[in-house]
């Protein structure tokens, strides 16, 4: 009775144990060549993550006879960490016979580092691919990384890969015909150069529109243009192949700097075609802000640490504030947004299905269509941004001739107005005309009354014209003595500075007095002793015409190099000469509210021109102040 029961329980376990192990193996994908094509996927492909990545094969075949190998939970793998090397286990079957000769491709250009053990007899063959090595190296000159699958072995091969690279990327691979991998590849470089085609037809149809419309929106949109070319260029691996095939260091940050070019160009396009600084200020300063906030991210970039090229979803702030702008202005009623507004969903949805692979939320397998879906979108967003652009100008045209149409109206409403206006103005003229004939018989009484009148005004105009010339006489007499009492009242010592402004009130007044003082014997040039002059450039300063030297009425005086207004200068000149120097430094600055040491600088070298005129000026009387201005010990 034991025995029976323990064979049935054996028996389950062994049931279970297959079951369990049916459920657990890997998925072999067979060679035919019915299916020229085919993507792995799912339980198709296992991997293991070697956080250490110093792993070789023997470690990991280790791993997987540990179980430490695990079935891939996305459609496609992607590697998540940095730092990390991810091994992927396939196995490819030739249960049929094959024809054809058959290739493993990887999608994803911008993988830094492949390498591909294939199973030959008992060994291993290593071929080595990635970005980080020279385009030369690789057995098939194309984009894509490409390694020849063997044709001479088991039922079932087991190949191994080891992908490393400096960011997170999609691990897409595909088991291809050499034949099916020939065609696609000419027709995928075939739509490429239509889409690089497109790009240059674009960027020189806008070329040729800044150079009629002298507008920077067609320069922002060209080098937008050209910044995209080259972003898709670095992620297809067109520019890795064609520009700098020799370089792979290149190609981990020549993407970031062609997405930052077309992220801010692309923003200061949608500025001027949308004309955000009118329609929408307060939306323009947050379009600023972003413009200043990226181009920060990017220097951050270069400077600090280039793996934040990678974080590319920060491209969606300025995409969508773009988006939103246009949405905005469109709801305002601005007409050339709406073809912008349809562009922008284009782009916004290929970045959005480009992000979600990239963030491994994709929720189907990543086929050509998908993986190429950002540049379909901007195609068709580079399109209907043409669009807007020819929008705007039809418009802009339309409003042109509407305005000249209103402004041709206006100019005929103004014509029939000025005639109407003429018609009036000829009617009131000839009722004018006909009241001045009438008034002009009683004018012609009324000058006959006014001739005798005038005869006997003309008598009495010349008397009182003689009466005026007496009087005039008279003024000019008065005006003398007043001038002279003034004069003399101002030449006393006890005079204050605010008497003595009466006469000299002003820097004009001061100069003029100098200028009649210092060429009152005549003018003599100081270099060439010309004698003929005209005015310079400063007031009452005198410019030889013969050889162009300019002096100031200052210069060669006492006042020269002074810094003190000149009315005062005047005014300590007369000070100290009226109280032949004995007045203190102190008591000038407390006059002339000029500081102490000033005063007393200037005093004494006013006193020493004193000292060496004492002779000139002792009997001078009141003009002996002004003897004291010339600084002869100056002259030329």
């Amino acid at each position: 009775m034991f025995k029976p029961l323990l064979r049935f329980f054996i028996g389950i376990v062994v049931f279970c144990l297959c079951f369990s192990v049916s459920i657990k193996a890997q998925t072999t994908v067979q060679i035919n060549d019915n299916v020229n094509q085919h993507i792995f996927e799912y339980k198709q492909i296992v991997y293991f993550e070697d956080t250490t990545g110093k792993l070789g094969l023997d470690g990991i075949h280790a791993a997987y006879l540990a179980g430490k190998f695990a079935f891939n939970p996305e459609p496609t793998p992607v590697t998540h960490h940095n730092n990390s090397a991810y091994w992927y286990r396939i196995k490819i079957g030739r249960a049929n016979a094959t024809n054809n000769n058959w290739i493993l491709e990887f999608f994803d250009q911008t993988i830094d580092s492949i390498t591909v053990y294939s199973p030959v007899k008992d060994t291993y063959r290593i071929t080595s691919l990635g970005s980080s090595h020279p385009f030369a190296a690789r057995f098939y000159k194309h984009k894509n990384f490409s390694v020849n699958i063997n044709s001479n072995q088991g039922p079932d091969d087991v190949y191994y890969i080891r992908i490393r690279s400096g960011h997170s990327v999609n691990v897409i691979m595909v088991l291809r015909t050499v034949s099916r991998f020939i065609g696609y590849a000419l027709d995928e470089y075939f739509f490429f150069g239509v889409f690089y085609g497109m790009i240059l037809v674009f960027g020189l149809y806008n070329f040729m529109m800044f150079i009629a419309m002298r507008q920077v929106q067609y320069l922002y949109y060209i080098i937008y243009n050209l910044s995209i070319g080259l972003y898709e260029m670095c992620a297809d691996g067109i520019a890795y192949q064609y520009i700098w095939p020799n370089n792979p260091g290149w190609n981990n940050y020549a993407y970031g700097i062609a997405l930052f070019s077309a992220s801010i160009f692309a923003i200061l396009f949608a500025q001027k075609l949308l004309n955000l600084k009118v329609n929408a200020p307060r939306l323009n300063k947050v379009i600023k802000g972003v413009i200043v906030f990226r181009c920060i991210y990017f220097l951050a970039c270069i400077t600090i640490n280039m793996a934040w090229f990678n974080y590319k979803i920060i491209e969606f702030l300025p995409l969508s504030i773009s988006f939103y702008a246009g949405c905005y202005v469109l709801i305002k009623g601005y007409k050339p947004a709406r073809f912008f507004v349809i562009g922008y969903t284009f782009l916004l949805t290929g970045f959005i299905i480009k992000t979600c692979i990239a963030l491994n939320i994709w929720w189907l397998p990543v086929t050509e269509f998908d993986y190429y879906s950002l540049s379909v979108c901007f195609i068709m967003e580079m399109l209907f941004i043409s669009f807007a652009i020819g929008d705007k100008v039809r418009i802009l045209k339309k409003e042109k001739d509407i305005a000249q149409q209103n402004i041709i109206t206006q100019m005929k409403q103004n014509e029939e107005l000025k005639d109407t206006l003429n018609r009036s103005l000829e009617a009131q003229v000839q009722e004018r005309t006909r009241e001045l004939v009438e008034k002009s018989s009683m004018i012609a009484e009324q000058n006959e009354e006014l001739k005798s009148v005038n005869e006997l005004l003309q008598q009495q105009a010349e008397e009182i014209s003689r009466m005026n010339v007496l009087l005039e006489k008279d003024n000019i007499i008065l005006h003398n003595d007043i001038e002279k009492v003034t004069h003399d009242r101002v030449m006393l010592t006890e005079v204050d500075f605010e008497e003595f402004s009466r006469i000299y009130p002003d820097r004009e007044t001061c100069f003029k007095f100098l200028s009649d003082l210092k060429w009152e014997h005549g003018y003599a040039c100081r270099k060439c002793s010309n004698t003929h002059y005209g005015s310079g450039h400063l007031p009452y300063s005198r410019r030889c015409s013969k050889c162009g030297y300019e002096e100031s009425v200052i210069a060669y005086t006492i006042l020269q190099n002074t810094r003190i207004p000149i009315n005062k200068a005047f005014y300590m000149i007369f000070l100290m000469y009226s109280t032949k120097g004995k007045i203190s430094s102190h008591k000038l600055s407390e006059i002339l509210s000029i500081r102490q040491s000033t005063c007393w600088a200037y005093s004494s070298r006013i006193k020493k021109v004193m000292e060496q005129r004492k002779k000139e000026i002792k009997n001078a009387g009141d003009k002996g102040w002004s003897k004291l201005v010339i600084d002869n010990s100056t002259n030329a």
